[in-house]
């Protein structure tokens, strides 16, 4: 029986990472007639004054903004959100294309996002449908529809948990049992040298430096001319890379990640051959 083709997982940051600023800025913010500096103001001086997780402080703040505002907050309200954000160039085509290059270099392709953002505003977005599985924060919502309780967190070290989840197989969130379970090697659908993690800032270090440092790559992107956002971790060695967020077919990250598929489809042959000498002497 043929054996499974390897599979290579890509993880993304989505604010600032694929879309070109907060998700909350681009329709959300504005509808309270708030600034976006105002509002991040806002939340930061929220979690200080009362000891809160930065990211649960500005779920609060969503909600109660919203009430004071008298804004909608059902579910569908968010995920409208997601037609609004504006991607950086190339995005919209990048995941068809590295999964064609994939496919050429005999691995399969996969996309995840790990983010701080909605769940729901990435639901809106056009390119939802592109990622295997999206982790980020999510509100539960009572029984008319209303948000009224963060479900779901994710802050910058919670991120990390994903990775496993990924390299173990066990995506559904509330199954902790699994993932904490010992799982040898061998049996993990996605080994950490075949991660590839893309994200913009210190929020990420955790996860870049978990994935670089376990054979993996790491690639931080910035906006054209912000390189100095991002040149302090290539320099302190907590990514492989820094790169344009320009996700267009010829530039520096499509480039450079086809180049990283490359050599990882190219360990995988080579580790597939020795499975095989060895599965033959023992014969």
């Amino acid at each position: 029986m043929a054996s499974k083709k390897p599979i290579i997982a890509l993880m993304y940051d989505f604010d600032k990472t694929l879309c070109t600023t907060d998700m909350q800025a681009y329709t959300f913010i504005p509808n309270l007639g708030m600034s976006a500096n105002e509002f991040w103001a806002k939340a930061s001086d929220l979690a200080e004054k009362h000891k809160m997780d930065r990211i649960l402080a500005y779920m609060y703040l969503m909600l109660d903004e919203a009430h004071i505002h008298r804004k909608p907050i059902r579910r569908s309200d968010f995920v409208a959100l997601g037609k609004d954000l504006e991607l950086y160039p190339g995005v919209a085509e990048w995941f068809s294309r590295i999964n064609r290059f994939g496919k050429e270099q005999g691995v399969t392709i996969k996309h995840y996002i790990i983010s701080s953002g909605l769940r729901e505003i990435i639901e809106g977005s056009s390119i939802y449908k592109e990622f295997d599985d999206v982790f980020a924060g999510e509100f539960l919502y009572d029984e008319n529809g209303v948000a009224c309780w963060p479900k779901n967190v994710v802050n910058y070290t919670t991120k990390t948990q994903f990775l496993f989840r990924i390299n173990k197989g066990v995506l559904e969130i509330s199954n902790d049992d699994d993932l904490n379970r010992f799982t040898p090697e061998e049996d993990r659908p996605v080994p950490f040298r075949n991660m590839i993690y893309i994200g913009d800032g210190l929020t990420d270090v955790p996860c870049m430096k978990l994935v670089k440092v376990n054979g993996g790559c790491s690639i931080a992107v910035y906006q054209k001319g912000k390189q100095a956002k991002v040149k302090d971790l290539i320099l302190d060695q907590r990514v492989n890379f820094i790169e344009p967020a320009d996700y267009s077919e010829g530039s520096q990250l499509d480039q450079i990640t086809k180049d990283i598929i490359v050599k990882m489809a190219g360990v995988e042959r080579l580790m597939e051959h020795t499975r095989k000498q060895m599965a033959a002497i023992k014969k």
